[in-house]
């Protein structure tokens, strides 16, 4: 006796002629689909899209001692020709009129400057200021530190769209309606942070938050010179991102679960409508009884 292997099959077939299309079923079916698609397509980009997963821990990251700072703000009130970057630490690190790396384009007409400076600092405490320190005896006769930022950051530049203001949260602040005589304080702590992508690449940078004040150019009976300070404070907290999938399996079990899912609930409703119609075809012929 041959053994039909067919016998094994749990999905039996039944003869075209045997089942009965409807509009509803057909209208059913097409709703099936465009959901099943809809969750696949949600399914898929959730899958392919990485998730950031952090953790804390005690550490000073990276190989170096000293870390990269970009500066990149607007001064519309001052020339180009006064301005310069000082740089100190509790290292005793003390640099006046810092130029390497240093650009300064003259705006409206000379009268403006955009300054920008890429430098490193040691990791420790200091403060780096843009000042007219660098210009000796040879003061301007208006000190006006006005200025919009564009960029404080420190650090590799990480590219990521939901941590990136955390990076950069001085970008467009805009104290041009300050008033001439004032010094601008920004006191910022500084956390270090890992970035590690699904491939192993690491890269390190900063986040800060910051607290501003400002104050007048007369004090302890002397004037003191405007300027724009940035203090900072490193954090011996470093925060670690990294970037994790679901495995491959999660995705196929889930794409099995919605399409088996939508197709049992889609048959109970094309059930629950057909016999519906039937009841409702019999009560009008009088044969619901």
């Amino acid at each position: 006796m041959v053994f039909d292997f067919r016998r094994l099959d749990v999905y039996r077939k039944i003869p075209k002629d045997l089942t009965q299309p409807t509009y509803a079923g057909a209208c059913v079916s097409l709703l099936s689909m465009l959901f099943i698609t809809f969750l696949l397509l949600s399914e898929f980009m959730s899958f392919i899209r990485p998730e950031v997963v952090s953790e804390l821990y005690v550490d000073n990251p990276g190989e170096i001692e000293r870390l990269t700072v970009r500066v990149n703000l607007s001064l519309p009130k001052l020339h180009c020709g006064v301005v310069g970057l000082d740089i100190q630490d509790d290292m005793g690190r003390h640099e006046v009129g810092y130029v390497d790396n240093t650009k300064k384009i003259p705006l409206n007409n000379g009268l403006g400057c955009l300054f920008y400076s890429a430098f490193t600092i040691n990791k420790v405490p200091g403060n780096f200021h843009v000042s007219t320190h660098a210009v000796g005896m040879n003061q301007p006769q208006s000190t006006d530190f006005a200025h919009i930022i564009h960029e404080v950051s420190f650090g590799d530049d990480i590219q990521n769209k939901t941590l990136g203001a955390s990076f950069n949260p001085l970008e467009g602040r805009d104290k041009r309606d300050s008033k001439s005589d004032l010094s601008h304080d920004y006191y910022m702590k500084i956390v270090p942070t890992v970035y590690e992508d699904l491939w192993g690449t690491k890269n390190v940078s900063y986040q800060y938050t910051y607290a501003y004040k400002d104050y007048g150019s007369q004090g302890h009976g002397r004037r003191v010179l405007p300027a724009i300070w940035f203090r900072y404070d490193i954090s011996p907290i470093t925060v670690k991102y990294h970037e994790k999938r679901a495995p491959f399996y999660t995705f196929i079990t889930t794409v099995c679960a919605i399409v088996g899912g939508t197709f049992t609930v889609a048959g109970i409703f094309d059930s629950m409508i057909f016999t519906a119609a039937e009841v409702f075809k019999k009560a009008e012929l009088g044969k619901l009884s």
